[in-house]
């Protein structure tokens, strides 16, 4: 089995776009963003462990869940545009 997916990874051309940091500080702005909202907008955004993060005022103290799911839809934002802009020739 092996042998027959290592001569089809051979045989495909490889059509995809290769990684760079061209969309990397639209993820960090897409997070940040995404956390800043997140603290305000949460309903429950205190419950937990607290994140020690700098500026807590500007974060409004968020728990552990409250960042992993403010980063998690960070990146999901940030990924979108990243693709958008460059479909549209951007980055």
């Amino acid at each position: 089995m092996l042998s027959i997916l290592l001569t089809l990874q051979s045989t495909v051309p490889n059509t995809g776009t290769s990684w760079n940091w061209a969309g990397t500080p639209v993820i960090i702005g897409s997070c940040l963003l995404a956390l800043a909202i997140a603290g305000w907008t949460i309903r429950y955004p205190h419950v937990g462990p607290k994140m020690p993060l700098p500026f807590p005022g500007l974060f409004n103290h968020p728990s552990v869940g409250t960042f992993l799911a403010s980063m998690s839809f960070g990146h999901i934002i940030g990924v979108a545009a990243v693709l958008g802009l460059t479909n549209i020739g951007v980055l």
